[in-house]
């Protein structure tokens, strides 16, 4: 199976607001609300936006899903686990994307990318249920050759390449093992898009690691969450994506 593609000029910002609702979460109640975060974030300039519902609800809740699937104007892309819940949920509420991503409840975070290869066939299935409700399946995973194979076989139209090894070579100022990994990113971005798929990346990227991989040609979109909430404190949600955008414009450009 293959898949159009086309290397976009412009490139995609998905804004993730998991985090608002952790903040939320954390005393109870209903502020800071993260459907707000969503509407201001799409005023302020967000192509789409990103909610991870957990299998433990501890950031987004089914309500948040249910009404952003309601009020959104732009994307809603539904990151979950590929679970039986979580596969009929997205069917019901029918966003434009869903999410495959690997899952643990001790993580902080989501960490690395699903394992496609030893887990194809319990995802082809679910993936297939997914598509045939009209629902784009992306992919979360590794920057590799061979994963890039395996999303084609299952046949997923979108990858999402994991850039946390990258942004955390970034952090620690180790010029070696960025390069590396910006290596591995760009790679894999190419050769994914030479199979035909859609190719997005997101995980830990901030205002100082975004650019160079806003600046692959092949990568169609970005998710970005954690920074751009973290800054929001500072300068404002609206700001915080404002600022990220030009620095991915400048990038791209």
């Amino acid at each position: 199976m293959s898949f159009p593609t086309s290397r976009p000029s412009r490139l995609r910002l998905g804004v993730n607001i998991d985090h608002v609702a952790t903040v939320r979460n954390a005393r109870g109640g209903t502020a800071p609300d993260p459907i707000r975060a969503a509407r201001e974030a799409v005023a302020a300039g967000a192509d789409g936006i990103t909610a991870h519902l957990r299998e433990d609800r501890r950031h987004i809740r089914d309500a948040d899903m249910e009404t952003l699937a309601r009020i959104l104007t732009v994307p809603l892309n539904f990151e979950m686990a590929a679970t039986d819940e979580m596969i009929e949920m997205a069917i019901r509420l029918k966003p434009h994307a869903a999410c495959l991503v690997p899952e643990k409840r001790a993580e902080r975070t989501t960490e690395g990318g699903l394992d496609i290869i030893g887990g194809h066939d319990a995802l082809q299935p679910r993936i297939a249920r997914l598509s045939e409700a009209g629902i784009r399946v992306s992919l979360f995973v590794e920057p590799d050759e061979a994963v890039m194979e395996a999303a084609r076989r299952l046949g997923a139209p979108v990858v999402e390449l994991h850039t946390g090894s990258y942004c955390e070579a970034v952090a620690e100022g180790d010029a070696t093992r960025t390069a590396h990994e910006l290596d591995r990113i760009a790679q894999a971005a190419t050769y994914g898009a030479g199979l035909g798929l859609e190719v997005h990346a997101g995980h830990g990227l901030a205002l100082d690691s975004v650019g160079p991989v806003a600046a692959l040609p092949e990568i169609a979109e970005l998710n970005i969450g954690h920074a751009l909430i973290g800054e929001a404190i500072f300068v404002g949600l609206p700001q915080a994506i404002r600022d990220m955008r030009a620095a991915m414009d400048a990038a791209r450009a």
